[in-house]
């Protein structure tokens, strides 16, 4: 069943949003060559907490950190790691979710650690711009299709990157994964039909080779998703709502860039 929410709710998702938002602006100034991926854990954890906010990751299907942190050819879920330092050059992506009084809010993002090599840099660039065609595309009328259509035929067709298949977006709240799953592919018209009330996540994987990817099934971890290939991958992800007035971004971290969906 999906869940159509009010403009009291969505107002109130927008609230847990912004703590995410803020997170991620201090994640900006905090990441560079020698961080260490467990201090980031620590740093983002404290940063939700001292807002109000609960990490919702933690407990998730028995997962035990408020984010996950995943390194370069790494696409998502990856642990945070005592130990692990970060060096310059390397790609990392930072993704959690947050409850504040009820209202939950999702949002990943992809960080330059130091100075990165020009394809990574133009990576970052495809999967960032992928993520606004895709919301572009949120609006009442549009099918699912036009979203994952919109994503796939900029990152394949037009750059030739590896557009995930196995991981897509999804609903959210009152739960952090809820019905309609929005994949990053599709055919433009197909697919569920969007409303207004709909929050969702877009949260495209853009790899620079291969699409296909594999998850860690060892004991130790059970979680890390890589690409198949070796490859790097950056994603972005924002919780919008799809509203009469055009889709609204609830974890936008820039009012200037982000104006026409505020």
């Amino acid at each position: 069943m999906i869940s159509l929410k009010s403009p009291r709710e969505i107002a109130a998702m927008k609230k847990s949003g912004a703590i995410i938002a803020g997170m991620h602006l201090m994640l900006r100034d905090f990441i560079k060559p020698g961080v260490d991926t467990w201090d980031i854990e620590l740093k983002c954890k404290a940063y939700i907490e001292d807002h109000g906010g609960v990490p919702l990751q933690i407990g998730f299907e028995g997962f035990k950190y408020a984010t996950t942190i995943s390194v370069n050819s790494e696409v998502a879920h990856g642990l945070p790691r005592k130990g692990l330092k970060l060096k310059d050059g390397d790609l990392v992506k930072v993704d959690t979710v947050v409850g504040l009084d009820g209202a939950v809010s999702d949002s990943a993002w992809t960080y330059a650690v130091g100075n990165v090599s020009p394809e990574v840099k133009k990576l970052m660039e495809v999967a960032k711009k992928s993520l606004y065609l895709g919301i572009d595309q949120a609006v009442i009328g549009n099918r699912i299709g036009d979203i994952g259509w919109a994503i796939q035929n900029y990152t394949e067709n037009q750059n030739g990157y590896g557009d995930v298949r196995q991981y897509i977006g999804h609903g959210v709240g009152p739960t952090m994964h809820e019905d309609p799953q929005v994949p990053h592919y599709g055919k433009p018209g197909h697919g569920l039909r969007l409303k207004e009330g709909m929050v969702i996540t877009i949260e495209p994987m853009i790899n620079l080779g291969g699409w296909e990817v594999e998850t860690d099934d060892t004991p130790e971890d059970g979680w890390t998703v890589r690409t198949l290939d070796g490859s790097w991958s950056a994603q972005y992800e924002h919780t919008l709502a799809i509203t009469k007035d055009g889709p609204k971004i609830l974890t936008s971290q820039d009012e200037v860039e982000d104006a026409k969906y505020l």
